[in-house]
C-alpha cells in the first residue's frame, strides 16, 4: 500500500495568508495541517509516499523533507497546474504502479487517523471473490462520507435502496444529498483506467468524482463507509479555527517554559520550551510557542500561538497566530487567524471584539 498526498493547491479561500505560504503548511495546534496526514499514514503502516506539490513546491520540500522523521520514504510529483484531483492521480501512475494506495488531501484533518480504513480495505480485498458469499466483487475503491449542512461545496454521493454508491457529483448546486466526500480515498490499479477514460469538467478539471463514477458505471464495487467521528477541510478560516479548537481538545497539559508567581494556568495547556508567562492567565485548552512571552494578558481557550511571539497587555481566545508576531495594547481579539511577523496595536476607540484575517508581514491599528 501506497500513500498519495495532494499539497499542491494554491488555498485561495486562505487568501491572504496564502499569499506568502502554503496552505497545507498553516498549524493547527502548533503543528503544519500537512504533517497530520503525513503522521495517519505512516501509522496506517505505509512507508512509500508520493506527495504531489505546485507553486509552493520548495517550501513543501524544505518543510517534509525525505519523510524520514515520520519513518516515510517520499517522492515529490508536480503538477504544473491544478487540474483536478483525478488528475493528480493521472501524473503519479510511474510512482504508484499497479499498487494500491491512499489518496490523502494534504489540507483536511481526521479523527482518529486512517489506520483501520487501511486494514479494512486490505482486508476486503485479500478475500477471493470466488469466496464471497454476497455475491459482490472485491472493492476497488473505498470512499469515505460525512454528513454535512453544506454539501455544495464538496463531492457528494447518492446512495441506492440497498445503501451502495449509485452516483457522486461535483459541488452541486442542488445537492442529492448531504452525504460528502471526505479528502482520504482508497484505490487499487483500476483507477487508471478510470481517469485516463474521464473528461474534464465545466471547471476544467479531472474530477475524482467522475473516475470513481466511471468505476461503479462499469461494474465495479466500490466500497463506502460513513464517518462517525470529527473532520475538518481546513481550505477556510472557520473550518480552520474548528479544526484547531478539536485538536486542542485533546492536548494533554505540558509546562515546559516559565511561569511566574503572578500567572495562573488553568485547564489544559502546553508551554512549549523557552516560553514565558508572566503577570498573566492562561487558560486552556491552549498551546504556547517556544520562546513565545506572555505579559500582562490573558489567553483564553482554543488558542494556538507560534514561536516567538509576543502578547502582551492583551487578551486573545479562539485564535491562531503564526511565528514571530505581536500583539499589544488589544483589549479582545477573538476568532482570528494572524499570519508570521504580524503586528497588531491599540489606537484610540474600543470596540467590544475584533476578528481579523491577517497575512503574512502585516502591521494593523486597532480604534480601541
Amino acid at each position: 500500500m501506497k500513500g498519495l498526498i495532494l499539497a499542491g493547491g494554491s488555498g485561495t479561500r486562505l487568501r491572504p495568508i496564502t499569499h506568502t505560504g502554503a496552505k497545507q503548511l498553516v498549524p493547527v495546534a502548533n503543528k503544519p495541517i500537512l504533517f497530520y496526514g503525513l503522521e495517519d499514514l505512516a501509522d496506517a503502516g505505509v512507508r512509500d509516499v508520493g506527495v504531489v506539490v505546485g507553486d509552493t513546491a520548495s517550501e513543501i520540500e524544505a518543510a517534509v523533507g525525505n519523510g524520514s522523521h515520520w519513518g516515510l520514504q517520499v517522492t515529490y510529483l508536480r503538477q504544473e497546474q491544478p487540474l483536478g484531483l483525478a488528475h493528480c492521480v493521472l501524473i503519479a501512475r510511474d510512482f504508484l504502479g499497479d499498487d494500491d494506495f491512499v489518496m490523502y488531501l494534504g489540507d483536511n484533518l481526521l479523527r482518529g487517523g486512517v489506520a483501520q480504513l487501511v486494514e479494512r480495505f486490505v482486508a476486503d480485498r485479500s478475500v477471493p471473490d470466488a469466496a464471497r458469499r454476497t455475491g459482490v466483487s472485491s472493492p476497488c475503491a473505498q470512499i469515505l462520507l460525512a454528513r454535512v449542512p453544506d454539501p455544495h461545496r464538496f463531492g457528494v454521493a447518492v446512495l441506492g435502496p440497498d445503501g451502495s454508491v449509485v452516483s457522486l457529483v461535483e459541488k452541486p448546486a442542488e445537492p442529492p444529498s448531504d452525504l460528502a466526500l471526505v479528502g482520504v480515498y482508497l484505490f487499487d490499479r483500476r483507477i487508471h483506467e478510470a481517469v485516463r477514460a474521464i473528461k474534464p469538467s465545466e471547471r476544467g478539471e479531472l474530477e475524482i468524482t467522475d473516475a470513481i463514477r466511471w468505476l461503479i458505471d462499469n461494474g465495479h464495487s466500490v466500497r463506502h463507509e460513513v464517518l462517525n467521528g470529527w473532520w475538518k477541510d481546513t481550505g477556510a478560516v472557520a473550518p480552520l479555527l474548528e479544526g484547531n479548537r478539536l485538536v486542542l481538545e485533546a492536548i494533554e497539559t505540558s509546562l515546559m517554559g516559565t511561569i511566574d508567581q503572578t500567572s495562573r494556568i488553568e485547564g489544559r495547556v502546553v508551554l512549549e520550551q523557552g516560553s514565558e508567562v508572566k503577570g498573566s492567565v492562561v487558560r486552556g485548552p491552549a498551546i504556547i510557542g517556544t520562546g513565545t512571552r506572555i505579559l500582562d494578558s490573558y489567553v483564553g481557550p482554543f488558542t494556538s500561538i507560534e514561536r516567538d511571539c509576543e502578547i502582551v497587555d492583551s487578551e486573545i481566545e479562539h485564535s491562531i497566530v503564526l511565528a514571530e508576531s505581536h500583539i499589544i495594547g488589544i483589549n479582545r481579539l477573538v476568532d482570528s487567524l494572524l499570519g508570521r511577523n504580524v503586528t497588531v496595536t491599540r489606537s484610540g476607540r474600543r470596540p467590544n471584539a475584533t476578528r481579523l484575517t491577517l497575512g503574512d508581514h502585516s502591521h494593523a491599528e486597532l480604534d480601541q
